[in-house]
């Protein structure tokens, strides 16, 4: 018989994935099967090893993928058969999030497990509103109740008169029952004028708040077609919230951006992105891979004490340039003497982080502005490495003859089309869930339209933004409008021009 495994309950957060604690994480990093709920952010399942299996064991609507019975039944004999599981739940799993029944099971059953605190909707939700569930201008007690109560019970537990007395009363699944629950708070004597609000998906760039006050909450809820998951607050807190308001007024809220970007570098493209509000849409069009083959970088790497300069055009060509250098047996002693030139402040940082020193960024994050960087250098007679991609313009080793060197092109990386399909972005096109494309360099708009066929048309309202002029070229070229272009030719830059544009562009 296997020896028996352990289960971790893991509150996995409201849905904003910054949310999660770190045992939270560390707990999905070690599991081998991850039992996830619907309301648990995708990209918590990240963390999750290679080796990892996931069973999805949604709610959503009434449609149960697996009764609650039978996720126990799952958990019970995964840990049974030695495997560390993790057991992912939205919220907190003592919350309303039947995790007590769960540990329950496990107890009984003899199987170790632990219990991972996590972030409740019922805080968070209104934190990320704007609205502070005790004031001490309004309030110094809060309670919390569901408004979906186990329908086989019969007799409602909820104590109405009680209720009605709390300071802030918050209500978790509250929709369904919003007209039941309201006429009970006010029939107990809470007044009909106690302001109110309801907040649909929480957290998430996709938040939404509605405000009134508790005799027409659920008709303005009404009207406007709210829908789960929601959560109700009432109280004079909810007043705070026109002054609070602090998620929902960041300049890219609610924005989808797509990033076509190589999966690997879109990390911090996409942290900048949600910083700034915005619902980050992954579809990588192209991955790195190795060139065809080393001959022209091992030609540079075998001669590589003769020349003057190293010059690198993207952190891609630093990651392969030294990955080769490591592999030919040479490391960082053999560039002694060769000054080393970068075209940006992010290829910068790449050769920085492993202990060398940039001689020279130019002023223009562009190949023309690494030319008349070098133009106040005497290279006449010099010999310079320019390891790039497979495929580059020819503006540096073309500019640099002209100043009287010898430029050598090595073959470092070449960019493929990833294995992403349109099937993927055009549920989200339809549903209105795109603002903007980002492309970072030629070979991404080349290779999104690609993918999306010939047919593909950007629709209406979907604007392009373009990391720098030479990216802007390519996009022009293949017949697409370029409404977003930064002064900066950086990431940090595209950020701040999409938040600027989307600053003063009104939502249809």
């Amino acid at each position: 018989m296997a020896e028996a495994g352990r289960v971790a309950i893991i509150g996995a957060g409201p849905g904003d994935p910054g949310l999660i604690t770190l045992r939270g994480v560390q707990c999905i990093r070690e599991a081998r099967v991850i039992v996830y709920d619907h309301l648990v952010s995708p990209e918590l399942l990240r963390y999750a090893g290679p080796e990892a299996r996931l069973v999805y064991a949604g709610k959503q609507g009434g449609r149960h993928t697996f009764s609650q019975g039978e996720i126990n039944e799952i958990l019970v004999a995964e840990a049974r058969q030695g495997a560390i599981v993790a057991r992912l739940k939205g919220g907190d799993p003592f919350i309303f999030g039947r995790g007590g029944e769960e540990a329950e099971v496990l107890k009984a059953a003899g199987i170790p497990f632990e219990v991972v605190p996590g972030v409740s909707s019922a805080v968070a939700a209104p934190a990320y509103a704007g609205i502070p569930l005790t004031h001490r201008g309004h309030t110094a007690s809060v309670a919390f109740v569901t408004g979906h109560e186990d329908p086989t019970k019969g007799k409602s537990c909820l104590d109405w008169e009680k209720l009605a007395g709390a300071g802030t009363l918050v209500v978790l699944m509250a929709i369904k029952n919003l007209a039941s629950i309201t006429r009970n708070l006010i029939d107990h004597g809470k007044d009909a004028a106690t302001p109110a609000a309801l907040i649909r998906c929480g957290t998430t760039p996709d938040q939404e708040t509605l405000t009134g006050a508790l005799g027409d909450i659920a008709q303005k809820a009404q009207e406007r077609g709210f829908a789960p998951p929601s959560i109700l607050v009432i109280g004079g807190v909810v007043g705070l919230r026109e002054n609070l308001s602090w998620f929902e007024t960041k300049p890219l809220f609610g924005r989808g951006i797509v990033i076509t970007r190589p999966e690997a570098q879109a990390e911090g493209f996409g942290e900048l992105l949600r910083l700034a509000g915005a619902r980050v849409i992954s579809f990588p069009v192209i991955r790195v891979a190795p060139p065809q083959d080393w001959d022209s970088l091992d030609a540079a790497l075998d001669r590589i004490e003769g020349y003057r300069w190293i010059i690198f055009t993207s952190a891609n060509g630093v990651e392969f340039f030294f990955r080769r250098l490591r592999e030919r047996g040479r490391d960082l002693r053999d560039l002694k003497g060769v000054r080393i030139a970068a075209i940006g402040p992010a290829t910068a940082a790449t050769i920085d982080s492993r202990g060398i020193r940039v001689d020279l960024v130019p002023e223009e994050f562009i190949s023309e502005g690494v030319v008349r960087a070098f133009a106040g250098e005497e290279l006449r007679g010099s010999r310079v490495l320019l390891p790039r991609a497979e495929e580059a313009r020819d503006v540096i080793p073309e500019g640099l003859a002209g100043l009287g060197a010898r430029c050598d092109i090595a073959t470092t990386y070449r960019t493929v089309r990833s294995d992403r399909k349109a099937s993927e972005l055009e549920p989200l096109f339809a549903d209105a869930k795109v603002d903007a494309l980002t492309f970072t360099s030629p070979s991404t708009v080349k290779h999104f339209l690609g993918i999306m066929g010939e047919g593909f048309r950007i629709p209406a309202g979907v604007r392009v933004a373009c990391i720098g002029p030479v990216t802007a070229a390519a996009a022009r070229k293949a017949g697409l409008s370029v409404d977003i272009l930064q002064e900066r030719y950086t990431i940090p830059g595209m950020v701040e021009a999409l938040a600027a544009h989307f600053g003063t562009e009104k939502r249809a």
